[in-house]
């Protein structure tokens, strides 16, 4: 056999098999030997206009199409039309590879330019697809109905264009009717995934989703589908190879944890990300990667709040990178950063925020300098919301008279919506008197929504912590927290820990201890079963409460009772020990030596010699273990940071002075 016939062979054996590092290898070295070698090179840009290899100097080779460099794919098709004009499928390719790296004018003039009656299809498909990104729907429908109607592609853009106007029904049929044409294809499997998630038939959409899923896992065992979990840290990264990006699997994954997450299931949203195929963090897609940092947050907040930032410096990022991190600036109370982000971002301000979001993030940039002015601003803002809520009220007993299910079920959904967005608004407004105990005040707003939000949890949650705040209305809070804890009495650790906290206290307030040491037995038994099934797993729940109930105790001056239960918090140690939870325990401990210091009470010999025993365990526990919390870091990052270690020894000296 002649060289050039083992060559093109083992070409295409490697393109059969996708070993495009390889194939990639052979043809570089091609071009070195036959610099304007025109299978060579419209075989490489034909890898770099599907995908793009990225070349890196490690090692020759490396998958341009991995870091999707689409800019080499256009160097590559240029050379060929330069040496080969006449060839018009160089031109085409040139096309897409132009509009693949985002240089849309430009791609649509070298379209332009073409000729041949087999490329009209394919001209009217890209010059749509350049509107489109540019967002001039009106000018891509109007290229799309010189396509060939029920041509498949043509069908996959319609369902493009309805589902970017929001008419998801007639999307998913679009995307249903090209896959009668085609068969199963799993990216438009997906995309009638993500309308029926658009359309809030969430069961319909998971059903879409397994399926990707199990064909994924059946066809395609090296993508490792389920390998990873919380504790595997070796596990092999599948890359970003084109078998990934074929299957769908990234996308389904992805779907199902916002599903999960939009569920109020934080660990779901957190398995189903673990669930994908394996990749490291540096070769995350923009979408994986904001979802990982947004669906960690509880339990990695600044490595949240980083990823947001890098993707946001980082462009092009998912559109919801955007609010999302100014939201969570918000909630987590770093005001000053999400006003910086605000101004460094002015371009985006009007592109990517709704009005009525705009208006909430300047009313609470004003509330760093006028508190006044910031509630005038979130009262105009709630006004329309409860006039929208009032309409749609309105609309919603219309169509239960007229028995119009459909105008029923379409303003539910708008209601919820729109209550969804009131929500953050009135939360806001009421934490202007939160802040300055004004609980009465508190009460009446919450009185005064009870039409719209009563029940929504947010709304009962916040009402019971009013209430519990008051100190004379344990009663009304119980009403509120029991139906938390009930709703998940075989699950307690789903409980948010500052409820089943603040329920115990309203329980021995009411001087119904029975009922809180049967809930606090309960949760210690849970926390058992779940350290069982998963060593490694941190569990604060007890800890909380007992922090909770300790304070409240060292608060009435019951010190001997409060302070204990205060160090029974924190065992096992190198469990329950961290920089939040010290936080709040050497609190009591300060306060406690601050009035033996003024001698304003007095405890017993041994629960002085319990708290001298207790510190010895925190200085050996705490060692490697910052004393600064989270928000404390981001507000002050020039300050020292001291360990936990360091601080117990300090307290310690301060008690045995106390003791002399």
């Amino acid at each position: 056999m002649e060289r050039g016939d083992s060559y093109t062979i083992t070409v295409y054996t490697l393109l059969r098999d996708q070993m495009y590092v390889e194939a990639v290898e052979i043809l570089r070295m091609e071009l070195e030997t036959h610099a304007h070698s025109r299978a060579a090179l419209s075989l490489l840009g034909t890898f770099q206009c599907l995908g793009s290899w990225i070349l890196m100097s490690r090692f020759v080779g490396f998958c341009y199409y991995h870091m999707q460099e689409f800019p080499l794919a256009v160097e590559m098709y240029e050379q060929l039309c330069r040496s080969y004009p006449d060839i018009q499928d160089y031109h085409m390719y040139l096309a897409q590879a132009l509009y693949k790296s985002g240089q849309y004018e430009s791609a649509s003039r070298k379209a332009s330019q073409l000729d041949g009656e087999q490329y009209i299809q394919r001209i009217h498909l890209l010059h749509a697809a350049v509107y489109y990104e540019q967002n001039d729907l009106k000018a891509t429908r109007s290229i799309l109905e010189q396509c060939i109607a029920q041509e498949p592609t043509t069908l996959v853009f319609d369902g493009a264009m309805e589902f970017k106007e929001g008419d998801f029904e007639k999307a998913r049929m679009r995307f249903h009717d090209a896959i009668q044409i085609l068969g199963y294809q799993p990216d438009l499997a997906y995309n009638m995934a993500l309308c029926f998630y658009k359309q809030k038939q969430f069961g319909n959409a998971m059903r879409q989703i397994a399926e990707i899923i199990e064909k994924g896992a059946r066809e395609h065992p090296e993508l490792s589908v389920g390998s990873k979990n919380d504790t595997t840290c070796d596990v092999v990264s599948v890359r970003n190879s084109s078998i990934l990006r074929s299957s769908a699997l990234v996308e389904a994954f992805n779907l199902k944890a916002a599903i999960e997450y939009e569920m109020k299931n934080a660990q779901g949203a957190r398995d189903a990300l673990l669930d994908m195929p394996p990749r490291s963090e540096e070769e995350l897609d923009p979408v994986s990667l904001h979802n990982v940092g947004l669906m960690n947050m509880d339990v990695d907040p600044n490595g949240g709040l980083k990823k947001l930032n890098f993707l946001l410096q980082n462009p092009p990022f998912p559109v919801e990178t955007f609010s999302n991190l100014l939201i969570l600036y918000i909630k987590h109370g770093f005001h000053d950063l999400m006003a910086d982000v605000l101004a460094e971002n002015t371009h985006l301000t009007f592109q990517l925020l709704s009005r009525d979001l705009y208006d909430f993030m300047d009313a609470t940039v004003t509330l760093q300098t006028s508190p006044e002015d910031a509630y005038r601003k979130y009262d105009e803002l709630a006004t329309k919301h409860i006039d929208r809520l009032r309409k749609l009220t309105k609309r919603i007993q219309d169509a239960r008279v007229a028995q119009n299910n459909d105008e029923i079920k379409v303003s539910l959904k708008a209601y919820d919506d729109v209550l969804e967005e009131f929500i953050p608004v009135l939360m806001a407004q009421v934490h202007i008197y939160w802040e300055r105990g004004n609980y009465t005040q508190v009460e009446k707003i919450f009185r005064q929504t009870a039409e719209f939000c009563s029940e929504h949890e947010a709304w009962k949650l916040n009402v019971a912590h009013v209430f519990f705040l008051q100190g004379n209305k344990y009663e009304q809070a119980i009403q509120y927290y029991e139906p938390f804890v009930k709703k998940n009495q075989q699950n307690l650790l789903q409980v948010q820990a500052i409820v089943l906290a603040n329920l115990c206290v309203c329980y021995v307030m009411n001087t119904d201890n029975e009922k809180a040491e049967e809930l606090l037995r309960s949760l210690e038994r849970e926390e058992e079963e779940e350290s069982v099934r998963d060593p490694q797993k941190q569990l604060f729940h007890l800890c909380i409460v007992n922090l909770v109930i300790g304070t409240l105790y060292c608060s009435k001056n019951n010190y001997d009772f409060g302070i204990c239960r205060v160090m029974k918090s924190m065992e096992p140690y190198h469990r329950k020990l961290g920089a939040d939870t010290w936080f709040y325990a050497k609190r009591c401990f300060l306060g406690l030596a601050l009035t033996l210091a003024k001698q304003m009470t007095t405890i017993r010999d041994s629960t002085i010699d319990e708290i001298l025993e207790f510190f010895d365990h925190v200085d050996v526990h705490g060692k490697q273990i910052r004393a600064s919390t989270e928000a404390e870091m981001h507000q002050n990052e020039n300050s020292r940071s001291h360990t936990i270690s360091f601080e117990a020894r300090m307290l310690k000296r301060v008690f045995l002075q106390l003791r002399l």
